[in-house]
């Protein structure tokens, strides 16, 4: 791609002049000499001012789109070049749920870097339905999510099961019972992730098999990550639903403490996904190791 193009999706992206020039280890003055030589180009605004922000016009929209392509054309054609003199290599973008991304993936991501050492990984992270959207719009090759929804344009392949379970802090008075009862769960303060997050998701789904009012539970706080709850969980007189592989080491080290609940199952799959239409070897070459690692 042109350098200009780069710079432009770099602006679009950030939606700031400064952040691009930043990200680019360039001067903001030559941020915007490349933005208006693009303008020139196609004759048109691609970018308009509305006070401190800066917006794309429905022609920067178009070009913004159009250069996405292209630059996943060429990342695929660089891999598919190294493939032809036995070098694989290339750039791959990863999108995964905060889960997945914390506790599951990494030791996977680190035996495939060591295998295949030429191709260059990003992995970016956000709760399943930003890596959704950010799959749609071609800003990643594949994203790894653990919520039921489905979306069109989206294709879906298991990859490992998980379990949500119930857990309080070990200082928490709640502690010392080894279960507790589905009324108990609907009175007593709990922790919750933020609205998108598949976890979320998930326990909705469970609560409606079981005719449970989500809506009715004491819900005292959201937040934004599974690392903040188990936090705020050592401090406070609560509970939490939080994947137990994300919890490993909290429970053997007792600080936090697994509380049954009789009859609630909370089980989910863990899912790889992937645009419809042609699959890139890339794509191909990540899902099969994916699929034979030994997690």
């Amino acid at each position: 791609m042109d350098y200009r193009d780069s710079v432009f999706m770099s602006v679009a992206e950030n939606m700031s002049f400064s952040k691009a020039a930043y990200d680019l280890n360039i001067s903001q003055p030559a941020v915007t000499r490349h933005i208006k030589e693009l303008e020139m180009r196609y004759k048109t605004s691609l970018l308009e001012r509305k006070g401190n922000k800066i917006f794309l016009t429905k022609a920067g929209e178009k070009v913004y789109n159009a250069f996405k392509n292209i630059a996943l054309q060429y990342r695929n054609l660089d891999f598919e070049i190294g493939q032809l003199h036995d070098s694989i290599s290339g750039e791959f973008r990863i999108g995964a749920s905060s889960t997945i991304s914390q506790y599951v993936i990494p030791k996977a991501m680190a035996a495939f870097c060591k295998r295949y050492p030429n191709i260059q990984i990003y992995l970016v992270n956000g709760n399943s339905f930003e890596m959704e959207k950010m799959l749609l719009d071609n800003l990643v090759d594949v994203a790894l999510v653990e919520n039921f929804s489905s979306q069109s344009g989206i294709r879906y392949r298991d990859f490992m099961d998980d379990e949500l379970i119930v857990v309080t802090g070990k200082n928490c008075v709640y502690a010392k019972r080894d279960a507790i009862g589905k009324d108990d769960l609907m009175k007593l303060p709990l922790v919750l992730r933020e609205q998108g997050s598949g976890t979320l998701e998930v326990i909705k789904h469970a609560f409606a098999l079981q005719n449970i009012n989500f809506d009715n539970l004491n819900a005292f706080i959201h937040l934004g990550s599974t690392e903040s709850i188990k936090n705020f969980l050592l401090e406070f007189d609560g509970l939490a639903i939080l994947s137990e592989k994300a919890v490993v080491n909290e429970l053997y080290l007792k600080s936090l403490i697994k509380l049954k609940v009789p009859g609630l199952s909370m089980s989910r799959k863990f899912r790889l996904a992937y645009r419809h239409g042609h699959k890139s070897q890339q794509i191909e070459l990540f899902e099969d190791f994916l699929f034979h690692y030994n997690f």
